[in-house]
């Protein structure tokens, strides 16, 4: 093993450790890796930017766009009301409707996107048919995987594991080449979700509610909530709610103000303080004890105020999910902002299995975060439309252009045509629909640039040079030396498997974008080394790279209906790993078949 191979491991294995650690944002990873790279000589300016430049990644985000104009059309919303007629009630059909959907929108819209449309569907439908979330959330999340590697544009690995196919001079893949061993994948996976995989989902008693009672149990609020009797001594009489700084000096939340017998609910930052005012406040212990020792106030942790008294005809509670693309994410409520921002009070945020109460302000928001927030009922409308959230309870849904429904149909529908009879590469014909898309009015250039999730891009801009390094260096040749010396004896099928298992692997802490460019170096040297078509391998690869069925934070699909699913860790895995071992078993046998060694 040479220096230059030693150095491209131990970059690549500390992108690997720092990914599945989540302390640093995937992105600001990869362009670390990139410069790394580049300062250590491994590659040109021109090699280490070459991603930028790259059609893979100028795909990834015209298609964000295309998937964008797809929802602010309405033609995601039709799809969700079909989805509600043809489901039914019962729990089998019902997984079976809604991975179907999911799966053919992923095929030609992002994934993440389409599972963030049919989130809120999914949970209504459930609570129509009586049955819990945690019963149909994970097969949302797995059929928007699966559904994404029947095609082409379905998911960046798919793209990523073609240019590496073209950056060593051989065919890419074209539209639909996935598209054969996809639906044998997907459709299978269908009959075993419904009949087996099923059975093994965990029955939590529903984690989203509409009554304050069941907020209250479910987010342990009585924890945090005290009632602070403003004496006739105390020095924030005459001060507003924001100049009584309780917020700023002792991250106390005030709910409410109950003054002559009448309770005012809601953010009321102009509200001046009087004598005899009772303080409904939510904190941390602590700082709860602290208040009345400064303040001159008496305090009552067990006060007449319940649940109830939260919410009115103006001031509701409700639960938000955090999407991708909220602009906070990896910030305090502090830095975000947030009560300025939306009007609203974040009481407790639910996360991973747990809910979080109590000091607030320290803790950084992620993806799939379910925020607990009372406020004014339109705030918590206008929040819902917020492409920050998603709303899990009824609500008005935001205007659509549904006059523009039938052309962007005809965009979208004249794009895949082009790209499907081989007229136009996929980049050309994906970016031509995204400017079509905003010339026509189908969305303006604003919510075009908003629907682009940057951090993939950048993830992907970054990661790609990694694979030139790899192939310069000889290091994906070292690579697939050690695959074909372990599982060599195998055969073809077997050196597809430990590809495999590898990519599946990396995948289930990592980003799959990130594990397709990492991988897919390898199994083409591995294909030529035995002297065979690399296509099986790649196309194995980028399969394995959206096999993020173990854990929910190999993929964000899975990550956002982690919390609103009430699921635990392993919930994933009891699902997720036959799954994989299903999918591992229809790889071997038919991927030959379509693509022969």
């Amino acid at each position: 093993m040479t220096g230059e191979i030693g150095l491209v491991l131990l970059i690549l294995g500390a992108s690997v450790v720092l990914f599945a650690s989540e302390k640093i944002r995937v992105d600001v990873v990869s362009m670390m890796v990139l410069l790394s790279l580049l300062l250590t000589g491994l590659l040109t300016t021109e090699e280490a930017f070459s991603g930028f430049s790259n059609p893979a990644v100028i795909t990834v985000w015209a298609i964000y766009i295309v998937s964008a104009s797809l929802t602010h059309t309405g033609i995601a919303d039709v799809i969700g009301r079909y989805i509600g007629r043809a489901a039914g009630s019962g729990e089998a059909r019902l997984i079976f409707v809604i991975m179907a959907a999911v799966g053919i929108m992923s095929a030609f819209m992002n994934n993440i996107g389409a599972a963030a449309v049919l989130l809120p569907v999914t949970i209504g439908l459930g609570r129509k048919a009586g049955i819990p979330a945690s019963k149909l959330l994970i097969p949302l999340a797995f059929g928007s995987l699966l559904g994404g590697i029947t095609t082409l544009i379905g998911t960046p690995p798919n793209l990523l594991a073609s240019d590496a196919l073209q950056e060593v001079g051989l065919d890419p893949f074209r539209l639909f080449d996935f598209t054969a061993m996809g639906l044998i994948i997907f459709g299978t996976s269908l009959v075993y979700m419904t009949f087996i995989g099923r059975h093994l989902l965990p029955h939590y008693e529903e984690t989203l509610h509409t009554d304050p009672q069941e907020f209250n149990r479910e987010y342990k609020l009585k924890d945090y909530l005290a009632e602070l009797h403003v004496t006739s001594r105390s020095p924030l009489i005459g001060k507003t709610i924001i100049e009584s700084r309780l917020g700023e000096q002792y991250d106390l939340t005030v709910m409410g103000v109950v003054r002559d017998g009448r309770m005012r609910l809601g953010i009321l930052p102009n509200a001046h303080i009087r004598a005899g005012d009772m303080l409904l406040v939510k904190g941390a212990t602590e700082q709860m004890l602290a208040a009345p020792r400064d303040l001159g106030v008496s305090l009552s942790a067990e006060g007449q105020i319940d649940e109830h008294d939260w919410q009115n005809e103006e001031v509701g509670v409700a639960e938000l999910v955090v999407s991708q693309k909220a602009p906070f994410i990896g910030k305090t409520l502090k830095e975000a902002n947030f009560r300025a921002r939306y009007g609203l009070s974040v009481l407790a945020i639910w996360r991973e299995e747990k809910s979080i109460a109590g000091r607030l302000d320290a803790v950084r928001l992620r993806l799939g975060d379910t925020m607990l927030v009372q406020g004014r009922k339109e705030r918590i409308e206008e929040a819902g439309n917020d492409i920050s959230f998603l709303l899990l309870t009824e609500h008005e849904e935001p205007s659509k252009r549904i006059n523009k429904a039938p052309l962007n149909l005809l965009i979208f529908v004249s794009m895949i045509t082009m790209v499907g009879l081989g007229w136009l590469h996929i980049s050309v014909a994906a970016v031509l629909g995204a400017i079509l898309s905003v010339v026509t009015g189908c969305l303006t250039m604003d919510e075009a640039y908003k629907s682009i999730e940057w951090k993939s891009v950048y993830l992907i801009a970054g990661m790609l040079p990694m694979g030139i390094a790899m192939e310069n260096t000889g290091t994906a040749l070292f690579l697939s030396e050690q695959i074909i010396g372990a599982v060599g004896s195998l055969g073809p099928r077997g050196i597809m498997v430990g590809l495999f298992v590898l990519t599946t692997v990396l995948t289930s802490f990592m980003s799959n974008a990130a594990a397709a460019v990492l991988v897919a170096p390898i199994a083409i040297q591995s294909s030529v080394a035995l002297g065979i078509d690399p296509h099986a391998f790649v196309m194995g690869t980028a399969i394995a790279a959206s096999n993020s069925f173990v854990t929910p934070i190999g993929h964000q699909a899975c990550v956002l209906v982690y919390g609103p699913g009430g699921y635990r860790f392993f919930d994933f895995a009891k699902v997720g790993v036959p799954l994989t071992l299903i999918i591992w078993m229809l790889m071997t046998i038919f991927l030959p078949i379509f693509f022969p060694f």
